[in-house]
C-alpha cells in the first residue's frame, strides 16, 4: 500500500496516485504528514481540504520575511484500492515578490517528494 505513480505535475501543483484500502485512511494519512510538517488544517470537507502555514497578516505586512503557505488537498477513489490526491498550492507568494513566489514552488517541490513516501 502506498505510491503508484504521478499523473501531472506543475509548479503550483501535483497528482499522486495511491494505492490505499479506503479512502478515509489515505486523507487520515495526509492529516497527519500536513500536521507534522507544521501545517494547521483551515477548513474543508471530506477529501476536500486547505492547509496553512506561517501567517498571512505578517507575510502581506513584511514579505518574504514571513513565511506563508496555503494548500489545497482533494482526495478522489478512481478504483477499488486506487485513490488519486492532487495537491494544489492556494497561495502564489506574490506578497512576498520574486523571494516569496520562489518560497511558495520549494514548498510545493519539497511537498511533491515527501508524498512519494506517504
Amino acid at each position: 500500500m502506498g505510491f503508484l505513480r504521478n499523473e501531472v505535475t506543475t509548479d503550483d501543483m501535483f497528482l499522486h496516485v495511491y494505492e490505499e484500502s479506503s479512502k478515509e485512511s489515505l486523507d487520515q494519512k495526509i492529516d497527519q504528514l500536513f500536521i507534522s510538517q507544521g501545517y494547521k488544517l483551515a477548513g474543508g470537507l471530506n477529501g476536500q481540504r486547505i492547509y496553512e502555514k506561517g501567517n498571512r497578516v505578517l507575510r502581506l505586512l513584511l514579505g518574504a520575511m514571513i513565511k506563508y503557505y496555503k494548500v489545497g488537498v482533494q482526495t478522489t477513489v478512481i478504483a477499488p484500492n486506487e485513490i488519486k490526491c492532487e495537491i494544489r498550492s492556494q497561495s502564489s507568494g506574490m506578497s512576498g515578490g520574486l523571494i516569496g513566489m520562489n518560497q511558495v514552488k520549494n514548498e510545493m517541490r519539497s511537498l511533491f517528494t515527501i508524498f512519494q513516501n506517504l
